[in-house]
């Protein structure tokens, strides 16, 4: 996100039903976690809820907290999570102060929508304790590549293209290399990342486009044009839609002797 612009508002009720593809990414990261059960995590950039539930699941005796830029996010959380294991925080990562370091940070599908990695890597090493565990997954370089270059020509429909040019500048999917340099420079440790592909079929492809892939182009345009671009949308890609997603997942840790 740019540092000028506000937090983009989700449309969290729909999100939480049409995600299953963004939950089952979830399950693998959260297994990754090397966890007890009573440790306090980090969910940077909790959506609603629904993988911060999964990730309650690992911690018997633990806690969550939840951090997401939307409020409409944290509101839908609210609903869905226990008060007496969850702290819930509406919250810009890049601008994120915990009052204690947690055990553990934990993120999916969000860190690619922050365009400053460099910061970003700053404040989640400083939100965790020494020996702390960074596990996260993230759109990496050649997200939806296919799929995004199919938009162009939909982009230059003379109803869409005032509204919709310089659109890619909405995302950061990063290189498992780039990435590396810049946990190293945070101060993080045992960094290993790597690309992994991912072909998916979303459910309900409309409300899919809607509410997840397509958000940035239709805050852009007009009300009245938004069936419109989807119309648009959903008669140029091929049916069933399949989106090419490749996920950069990061492994990290903070080093034990690092002070706070």
């Amino acid at each position: 996100m740019n540092p000028d612009e506000e937090a983009r508002e989700w449309d969290a009720a729909t999100y939480d039903r049409v995600s299953h593809i963004q939950a089952e990414w979830a399950r693998e990261v959260i297994d990754r976690l090397e966890l007890r059960g009573d440790e306090t995590v980090l969910d940077a950039g909790c959506g609603s809820g629904r993988v911060t539930k999964l990730l309650l699941e690992h911690l018997p005796e633990g806690r969550v907290i939840g951090v997401d830029a939307s409020a409409s996010m944290i509101e839908k959380a609210r609903e869905a999570l226990p008060d007496d294991r969850t702290e819930l925080i509406v919250s810009d990562l890049l601008d994120l102060e915990l009052t204690e370091p947690v055990d553990a940070v934990f993120s999916n599908a969000t860190l690619h929508w922050i365009l400053d990695h460099r910061r970003l890597f700053q404040r989640l090493y400083a939100a965790l304790r020494p020996g702390g565990q960074l596990e996260a997954q993230c759109g990496g370089i050649g997200n939806l590549d296919e799929f995004l270059n199919s938009l162009e020509n939909v982009n230059g429909d003379e109803r869409f293209a005032p509204y919709v040019r310089g659109i890619a500048s909405t995302w950061n999917f990063a290189s498992p290399g780039d990435t590396e340099i810049r946990l190293q420079a945070a101060g993080f440790a045992d960094e290993h990342c790597r690309l992994e592909d991912r072909l998916e079929k979303p459910r309900e492809p409309r409300e899919f486009l809607r509410t997840v892939c397509l958000g940035p182009h239709l805050e852009r345009l007009p009300d009245e044009l938004h069936e419109q671009y989807l119309d648009a949308v959903l008669e140029y890609i091929p049916r069933p839609l399949t989106l090419d997603y490749v996920r950069l997942n990061i492994s990290a840790r903070r080093p034990s002797g690092a002070s706070a």
